[in-house]
């Protein structure tokens, strides 16, 4: 019967990665995954079909029969799961709501001020470092959003904006995988308690800056590239110069996300009451900080904070709860035994692949490369399932860098490039021919100085 278990992950993990074929939102499968799993394990362990590791490393059975303390451990188990997924979820919550408020201030239509140059060359480096700078602050894929919508005004033709499109989605991805708050899977482990906030930064800033800057030097070559950019005028009109941008807005906002870190070192609270911290912060702030001083009382509604929460994606949210409920179960049903220990599937899948391949930073390059093609929640979070290693290993911050920066080989392979695909309609076979191999040089690029550092530096 486990192996049901797996089966019903497999259809569930396939139905998400063909997402865009199936025209059907992976939160739908991610969900009904998720649920069923913990239902058929629930039943399963009820009619001795299974067997339970805890939370705490005890094995349970029911083959004696029902046993209200077993089955209250069960229960527990379960709410120690969610209590772990929720962490997740409302730390995300709270990230995206500082954006939308920030975004619904017009705050950064700022940032277009600093894209002024002419040069093709010059402009490809500005949105770099904007990529860069962004994503580890309010997260590659917004970062990725906010940076495609400004070109749409600088570039006029499509065949030069794709380009600068596709670079983006390699600063994006390289800038977030060194921050806590940069990727998802990088908040999953810095939230999970397996990298601190500061040991992440400090090792994999210089490998990500690494993945970033050698595709640009690069393309700064290639044809695309050269020469002046076509600039697009800009047709301001009425609307658009009654609301002025909201500096204040935009810094109380991106400051407060900084301030999670440092929230957590004051505190040793967990992150999330810390972004929660910055969410009332900011959306006091918003109460009383207006584009507009003389705002007809009908209209403040535009700039409510509610407005703000309207437009969360909590599609994706969803997501993530029936990929971790789902990465639960696999990491509770007994799968095997390891030198006379009862272990859970992910784990025991961990010690299988290191028996195939010892050497682990191979086995994390391929993980990185297997990103493009599958989602890197779940296999960050199966990961994290499946090894043992103690907090600030090597081993979790360059699953951090693989996961994050992997995902630009191919243009479906992150949350960044998807957005990107959609808003600048890029061809899948287009982006694979002229841009993945300056993504894979990044990537082997910064996997190569991360080994370095990790022989050299790591205490």
């Amino acid at each position: 019967m486990t192996a049901l278990l797996l089966v019903i992950f497999v259809i569930g993990y396939l139905a998400i990665t063909l997402e865009h074929p199936l025209k059907l939102d992976k939160a739908v499968p991610a969900l009904l995954m998720g649920t069923l799993m913990w239902a058929l394990l629930s039943i399963g362990f009820n009619f001795s079909w299974f067997d339970i590791i805890n939370y705490q490393g005890e094995v349970f059975s029911l083959s004696d029969g029902f046993n209200e303390e077993q089955a209250y451990g069960f229960k527990k188990n379960l709410m120690h799961h969610f209590s772990k997924i929720g962490e997740i979820l409302f730390f995300l919550i709270g990230a995206m709501t500082i954006v939308e408020i920030i975004d619904l201030h017009r705050g950064f239509s700022i940032i277009k001020k600093v894209i002024k140059p002419k040069s093709k060359q010059r402009l490809l480096w500005i949105l770099g470092i904007l990529a860069f700078i962004l994503s580890a602050i309010i997260d590659n894929l917004t970062a990725t959003i906010i940076l495609i919508t400004l070109l749409r005004k600088i570039l006029a033709k499509h065949q030069y904006r794709v380009w600068y499109a596709a670079m983006i989605i390699i600063a994006a991805n390289a800038g977030g995988a060194w921050s806590p708050i940069g990727d998802v899977t990088t908040t999953m482990l810095w939230i999970g308690g397996k990298v601190t906030a500061l040991k992440l930064s400090e090792y994999l800033i210089v490998p990500s800056l690494i993945c970033f800057v050698v595709p640009f030097l690069i393309a700064g070559y290639l044809k695309p590239f050269r020469g002046k950019a076509i600039r697009k005028e800009l047709i301001a009109d009425e609307e658009a110069q009654r609301i002025l941008s909201s500096k204040k807005m935009l810094w109380t906002g991106l400051g407060a996300i900084a301030f999670v870190p440092i929230f957590k070192a004051i505190t040793g609270l967990p992150p999330y009451l810390g972004m929660m911290f910055s969410l009332g912060v900011v959306w006091l702030v918003s109460e009383y900080v207006k584009p507009e001083k003389d705002l007809p009382r009908t209209q403040k509604h535009v700039y409510s904070t509610h407005k703000a929460l309207s437009k969360i994606e909590f599609s994706s949210i969803l997501f993530f709860l029936g990929i971790l409920l789902a990465v639960g179960v696999l990491e509770s049903v007994v799968w095997g035994n390891i030198n006379g220990t009862e272990v859970g599937a992910l784990r025991y899948a961990a010690e299988s692949i290191s028996q195939t391949i010892p050497n682990m930073d191979i086995v994390v390059l391929l993980l990185g490369a297997l990103s493009a093609l599958i989602d890197n929640v779940p296999m960050v979070a199966a990961s994290m399932g499946m090894y043992t290693y103690e907090v600030d290993h090597p081993v979790w911050h360059f699953i951090a860098y693989s996961a994050g920066t992997g995902g630009s080989l191919l243009v479906i392979g992150s949350a960044a490039g998807v957005a990107a695909m959609g808003m600048e309609k890029i061809d899948f076979v287009w982006y694979l021919k002229k841009i993945t191999w300056l993504a894979l040089v990044g990537f082997l690029a910064g996997a190569a100085v991360f080994i370095l550092i990790e022989k050299f530096f790591y205490t």
